[in-house]
């Protein structure tokens, strides 16, 4: 599934710092930039991962679990 967040970058000294408003909790960090996003877009993956496993916990037996793509 493909989703895009809003990444906002700053610069601390010699470092990037960035956090995605959309993501309560989702932070990066890197010497680079691009280290820097790598590191948040690592981290939203896991929180994401975290919420949909938590979410899908105590489902009721015999519900329908489809995937839905928003564009």
């Amino acid at each position: 599934m493909h989703n895009e967040f809003n990444a906002i970058i700053e610069k601390d000294g010699g470092w990037f710092i960035a956090y995605c408003p959309e993501i309560p909790g989702a932070n990066g960090q890197g010497r680079t930039k691009e280290e820097c996003l790598k590191s948040l877009s690592d981290a939203i993956h896991l929180i994401l991962e975290d919420r949909r496993e938590d979410a899908l916990r105590g489902i009721p037996a015999g519900s329908i679990q489809e995937i839905v793509s928003v564009e």
